[in-house]
C-alpha cells in the first residue's frame, strides 16, 4: 500500500434517499427466523472441531462480467482442492447480487450461470441494488420479488426464470435471519434499498434478542454480524453509513452484547477495520464488496476535500489494511480451542486485468475469540 490513510471518512455531501426504503416481504419463516445449517446440510457433524465458508459481495455487473466469473471460478476451484486443510462448505453472499434492480430477468446472467458449478449451498442477504425497482420496467414486481424466490423461498425446488440452472432455492427464514451453525451463530440483517441503509423498529428489536440468545452460546460459539451496508469504509464513492454505526452500537448497549466480527459489503473493495471499545475489546469490521462488479471504489487520499475523517464517533476505529485494485473473496475458518473459537480469516485477491485465474493470498488474520487483540498477518 502507498497510501497512509488509517481513518474510515464520511463523504462532505450526503444524500437523502430516503424515499426508496420499500416495505418487507413477508417471512417465509417462523419467528425467530432461524435456520439450522444441518437442515441445508445434513451431513454437517454438529461436533465438527473446525469449519470453513466462503464470504463474497457486490458480484453482479450490468457490464464487463469477467470478473464475477473468475471469483465465481476460483472459489469453485477452492471447493474442489483435494489438498485443501479445510474445505468451504458454503458461501455466504455480502448482498447486490444483481444490479441494478433486482429484476428477475438479470438473475441468469449475473448469478445463476457464474455460479452453476459452485459445488455447495450459497446463502445471501439482500443489498440495496437487489431491493430496489426498476422506475422504467414495463413489468410491475415488489421489493425483492426475485430475491425472495431465489434465497427465502418456503421449500427449496427449481427456479422459473434461473435460465434452466440446476441450483434450487434456498430456504432462508426472512430477509434478516440467523444462520445456527456448529461453530457461530451469523446474524444476518437486511439494510434495505438506502445507499446509507434503514432499518425498522421490528428488525432491531429481533435484532437485540438474538445477540442476547447467541450470547449464551458463548465461548462454544462465535457471533457474526452481517449487514450488507458497509458501517465503515474509507472509500470515495460510499463512505461510512453514519446509520449503520448508530444502529449497530444502539443495539450493543442495548443487548450488553457485542460480536466478535462484524462483515459487510456494498463498498466495492476490501477493507478489514479494528475498532477498539472501551471494555479494551476490539472488533475487526470487514468489507468484502469486490466480488465482481466491474468497478472497484478507491480508498480517499489523506486530505482529500470532498472526505471527512475527523468526527469523535470515528476516533476508535482504525483502518488496517485494505485492497482496492483488485477484485476478490474471503474464506474464514472456525477452529475450536481449548477455550472459545479461533476465526481465521484469508483474502484472495486476482489481478485488475482479466488475464490470468488464480488468485493469491492478500492478507491472513485471526480473532480468537474472548480475546481482545487479534493477529495480523499480510502477504
Amino acid at each position: 500500500m502507498t497510501n497512509v490513510r488509517r481513518q474510515p471518512v464520511l463523504l462532505g455531501s450526503l444524500i437523502d434517499d430516503a424515499f426508496k426504503i420499500k416495505p418487507l416481504p413477508a417471512p417465509s419463516g417462523k419467528w425467530p427466523y432461524r435456520l439450522k445449517l444441518k437442515q441445508i446440510l445434513p451431513e454437517i457433524d454438529e461436533q465438527t472441531a473446525t469449519m470453513s465458508f466462503h464470504v463474497v459481495g457486490d458480484t453482479g455487473s450490468m457490464k464487463e462480467r469477467t470478473f464475477q466469473h473468475k471469483v465465481a471460478r476460483e472459489m469453485t476451484k477452492q471447493l474442489l482442492a483435494k489438498n485443501n486443510s479445510c474445505t468451504p462448505v458454503f458461501m455466504l453472499h455480502m448482498g447486490d447480487v444483481v444490479y441494478n434492480y433486482g429484476e428477475a430477468s438479470e438473475y441468469p446472467a449475473q448469478f445463476f450461470r457464474p455460479y452453476e458449478q459452485y459445488p455447495a449451498p450459497i446463502f445471501a442477504l439482500a443489498g440495496n441494488h437487489d431491493a430496489d425497482i426498476n422506475p422504467e420496467s414495463s413489468e410491475g414486481y415488489d421489493s425483492l420479488e426475485a430475491f425472495t424466490q431465489v434465497f427465502c423461498a418456503k421449500t427449496s425446488d427449481k427456479i422459473a426464470f434461473s435460465g434452466g440452472s440446476n441450483r434450487f432455492s434456498m430456504i432462508q427464514p426472512n430477509v434478516y435471519w440467523t444462520l445456527v451453525t456448529p461453530l457461530a451463530n451469523i446474524i444476518c440483517l437486511y439494510g434495505n434499498a438506502t445507499k446509507y441503509g434503514f432499518i425498522t423498529e421490528q428488525q432491531e428489536a429481533w435484532f437485540i434478542q438474538e445477540l442476547l440468545s447467541a450470547h449464551t452460546e458463548r465461548p462454544k460459539k462465535a457471533i457474526i454480524v452481517c449487514i450488507h451496508q458497509a458501517p465503515y469504509s474509507a472509500d470515495t464513492n460510499h463512505g461510512s453509513s453514519l446509520n449503520m454505526i448508530t444502529f449497530l452500537e444502539r443495539a450493543f448497549h442495548a443487548a450488553g452484547v457485542k460480536p466478535d466480527l462484524v462483515l459487510s459489503g456494498h463498498v466495492h473493495n476490501y477493507q478489514r477495520f479494528s475498532k477498539r471499545y472501551a471494555d479494551g475489546s476490539v472488533i475487526p469490521y470487514v468489507v468484502s464488496g469486490a466480488g465482481g462488479y466491474a468497478d472497484l471504489h478507491r480508498i480517499a487520499e489523506p486530505g482529500n476535500p470532498l472526505v471527512v475523517d475527523n468526527l469523535p464517533i470515528m476516533r476508535q476505529v482504525q483502518l488496517e489494511n485494505y485492497c482496492d485494485t483488485h477484485h476478490g473473496f474471503l474464506k474464514i475458518t472456525l477452529s475450536k480451542q481449548e477455550v472459545g473459537i479461533l476465526i481465521s480469516c484469508e483474502y484472495f485477491t486476482f489481478r485488475q486485468d482479466a488475464h490470468g485465474d488464480e488468485a493469491t493470498l492478500f492478507e491472513r488474520f485471526y480473532v480468537p475469540v474472548s480475546y481482545p487483540e487479534y493477529q495480523v498477518s499480510i502477504h
